[in-house]
């Protein structure tokens, strides 16, 4: 128990505190005390700003600041309509989804050069006229316009431009001009900071200015120095004093720079910096100074990044990001809510360990040196992997006990997804299994020579299997998933980053640490390595210059998120497995009731597992239909009706809400076709090109099914289930729900490598100069030099 002595202590410390805020915010500032006061009280936004990109997804209240040259034109004479256009939408559409969105705008004194100018030129033209007799504008000189005189002309018709956008989608929008002094005046700021929250209530969007008509000389920069106290001397000062004013989530400021860099801007090592931490002393450029307007990044000298500092520290999240680039601009603001790697994000939370940038780099070095090991090495190191998920089974298990204890417990996965986060001992062996066929797979993998051409005298043009690079590969609830890609990269030469899903947390942990052991036989122990959390997957799905290839292995939603996430990385795989059996008219019964068990009972949260279940119409009424659903009944399957089984039976199950679902447990969809030909036209339609079969005893119809079919796998007279990757010699994972597999062959590419004796000239002008020596996918590079020799 706390006594009344502690209480008093720690009041007076809080209260020494308070008075050294107030000390460095100064005397000038009428409302400092109430302000450091309730910020104190409060915390600034429910605890601080975010302290990662993904968290801003979460933004409820943002603050969006529009530069000059983001609203203007080039020619500085009239606004970017386009742009405009493009951020009212974005603005829009994150205002209907239930946020509070408030924008800070420049581009009055833009609007305004441009109109003063007309109405100059204008007047000009009719005096001319008027005193010549006629309209020949002839040398006509403007006056220099001045900047405050520009936005008198200008604010109303930008109100007017932003009014006519947003009603468009049904947006209202109101306008409010505000200078320094309003933010310093106690009464005027809590009248201001009312007007914007009554406003935000009625779901409207402020649209906040400078009054740079009347607007005062700035204060002196000694201001930025302090915590609760900025001065407005620009767009860049009020977003910040409004956004922390308004306890908002997110400021994102868009301007004509896609953020900050560690040197000067197209200079050959400058960088762009994706996460800024004020504690870091970097070197920032921010471009030259802006086109129009009252401010300039060049003359403010830093206060874009001093402003953005200020409301990080009072709590809210900041984004400096481009609004000018063609490619960006019009989905630049949606991608920073969703957490995209867009601009430069300002944080506090400095990671402890490595970044995902630095996890990257060392794959990348770390990947070269697995790649210039010898096969065997390579193959050695897979072995060993096999051998510790044996001896470490225990281990192992009581890991994933863990994981699967604690699933339980949350009640938040289905049967499906438990089934396939439990481990059992069996499948460990199994696993075990499946890493040695790829260690026996990696000894002729990696650097055989797939041509050899003679393009000239003492001229050969070999073309060699090389590893992709640097993987990523995201998982869900799947731990056997991370030895099996694990194995893969390795035996490819590949560096790996993997992430494997909350929910497997432990299990992963230990099954890294077997990996890890593994690659330190040949000091490559960093060639495999775990992602932390999602947020840092997004962030590496953008690293084009890093990642080569991007392997989801999951759901549907996690396939699309990825997709989105990834910025001209490719993606390998696709997430459904829709898989159909069709029971011909000639088909055996003993087998149908075989292949139909099996690939529906055996392991029902297979990817491989049948969904839909063809029969052909004159099966419907036989006994083998009837021993079919009998089976069925007696494993325990729920049938769904498809429509046409539906109108043929008079009392039916329950009809399927959908021909296209993956039950993934023991249900599944029955359905009658006229044909093997109806068989395939429905495959086509309904299914997801994973694995579909045909049982018949009539040859012809089979090879017409095999041969119309472009799933992945198409099987005759056996079970969906051997649609495996260890049956197929590439472990589980080498296997894709799609067309593209990413076994050992789909994670090689090519090189060519040239031979010559440095007397040889490339000359194309006699033909017949070229010579295909040799051509053999199956010997290893040695025996086909041999070959060659």
């Amino acid at each position: 128990m706390v006594s009344q002595f502690d209480r008093e202590k720690a009041c007076v410390k809080v209260s020494m505190l308070l008075q050294r805020l107030c000390s460095r915010i100064g005397p000038d500032h009428p409302n400092h005390y109430w302000r450091t006061t309730r910020r104190l009280s409060q915390g600034a936004r429910s605890g601080g700003p975010f302290a990662h990109r993904g968290q801003l997804r979460n933004a409820k209240r943002i603050v969006v600041k529009l530069g000059s040259a983001v609203v203007t034109r080039g020619d500085e004479c009239g606004l970017a309509l386009g742009r405009l256009a493009s951020i009212v939408e974005q603005v829009a559409v994150l205002q209907n989804q239930g946020r509070e969105m408030l924008i800070v705008t420049s581009g009055a004194v833009a609007f305004g050069k441009q109109r003063l100018r007309h109405e100059i030129l204008l007047s000009q033209s009719v005096r001319q006229a008027l005193h010549t007799g006629h309209s020949l504008l002839k040398d006509t000189s403007l006056p220099v316009l001045e900047a405050r005189a520009c936005a008198a002309a200008g604010q109303s018709g930008l109100m007017a431009l932003y009014e006519a956008m947003f009603s468009q989608y049904s947006t209202c929008t109101a306008q409010v001009l505000v200078t320094n002094l309003d933010f310093y005046d106690e009464q005027k700021r809590k009248n201001l900071n009312s007007t914007l929250r009554k406003l935000l209530r009625m779901n409207i969007v402020p649209i906040v200015n400078t009054n740079d008509a009347v607007v005062p000389p700035p204060q002196p920069d000694s201001d930025l120095q302090g915590v609760n106290v900025i001065s407005v001397k620009d767009n860049d000062s009020l977003a910040a004093r409004l956004a922390v004013e308004m306890e908002s989530d997110l400021l994102i400021v868009l301007s004509d720079v896609e953020g900050l860099y560690n040197c000067p801007p197209g200079t050959d090592d400058a960088k762009l910096i994706d996460v800024f931490y004020p504690g870091d002393q970097q070197s920032i450029t921010y471009g030259t100074k802006s086109r129009v307007g009252i401010g300039g990044m060049e003359a403010k000298v830093g206060g874009k990044v001093q402003s953005s500092i200020w409301a990080l520290r009072g709590g809210t999240s900041v984004v400096i990001a481009s609004g000018t680039h063609p490619k960006v601009t019009g989905h630049v603001i949606a991608d920073i809510v969703e957490g995209k790697k867009v601009g430069t994000f300002f944080s506090e939370t400095k990671p402890a360990g490595t970044t995902v940038e630095q996890q990257a780099q060392v794959a990348r070095s770390v990947g070269r040196k697995l790649a210039s090991l010898r096969p065997e090495q390579r193959s050695e190191i897979i072995c060993h992997v096999a051998d510790l998920l044996i001896d470490r089974k225990d281990d192992i298990l009581s890991a994933n006990k863990l994981d699967v204890d604690l699933a339980l417990s949350q009640g938040q996965l289905p049967a499906a997804a438990l089934a396939r986060l439990s481990l059992t001992a069996a499948m460990l062996d199994k696993l075990a299994v499946g890493l040695r066929q790829i260690a026996s797979a990696a000894l002729d993998c990696v650097g055989r020579v797939l041509r050899r051409t003679k393009v000239a005298h003492k001229l050969e043009l070999e073309e060699i299997a090389v590893p992709i690079g640097v993987l990523l590969v995201i998982s869900e609830g799947r731990p056997d998933c991370l030895p099996q890609v694990s194995a893969l990269a390795i035996a490819s030469g590949n560096a790996g980053l993997l992430e494997g899903g909350r929910e497997m947390t432990n299990t992963n942990r230990v099954l890294h640490q077997l990996t890890q052991e593994a690659l330190a036989l040949h000091d490559v122990t960093q060639a495999v390595q775990m992602v932390r959390t999602r947020e840092e997957v997004w962030d590496l799905c953008q690293m084009e210059e890093m990642i080569d290839l991007i392997v989801p292995r999951g759901s549907a939603q996690l396939l699309r998120d990825i997709r989105r996430a990834a910025r001209g990385v490719p993606v390998l795989g696709r997430s459904h497995g829709i898989c159909h059996v069709y029971v011909d008219a000639q088909a055996g019964a003993d087998k149908a009731l075989k292949i139909v068990r099996d690939s529906k009972c055996d392991y029902p949260a297979a990817c491989n597992s049948m969904e839909t279940l063809l029969i052909h119409r004159d099966v419907l009424g036989t006994p083998l239909f009837n021993q079919i659903i009998d089976m069925l009944r007696t494993e325990r399957v729920k049938i769904h009706a498809g429509p046409r089984l539906a109108s043929h039976l008079t009392f039916s199950p329950l009809e399927a809400r959908s021909m296209r679902t993956e039950y993934g447990d023991l249900e599944c969809c029955m359905e009658v076709v006229d044909s093997a030909q109806a068989a395939v036209e429905h495959i086509h339609k309904y299914g997801s090109c994973h694995t579909d079969v045909i049982v018949t005893e009539n040859e012809d119809t089979a090879e017409r099914f095999l041969q119309q079919l472009d799933s992945a796998c198409v099987f005759w007279n056996a079970s969906s289930r051997f649609a495996d990757g260890y049956r197929f010699g590439l472990a589980e994972a080498g296997i894709s729900t799609a067309r593209v597999h990413a076994g050992l062959e789909g994670l090689l590419t090519t090189k060519w490598v040239l031979r010559g004796d440095g007397h040889a000239a490339a000359d194309f002008s006699e033909p017949g100069t070229i010579e295909f020596l040799h051509q053999d996918l199956r010997t290893g590079p040695d025996e086909e030099r041999q070959q060659l020799s």
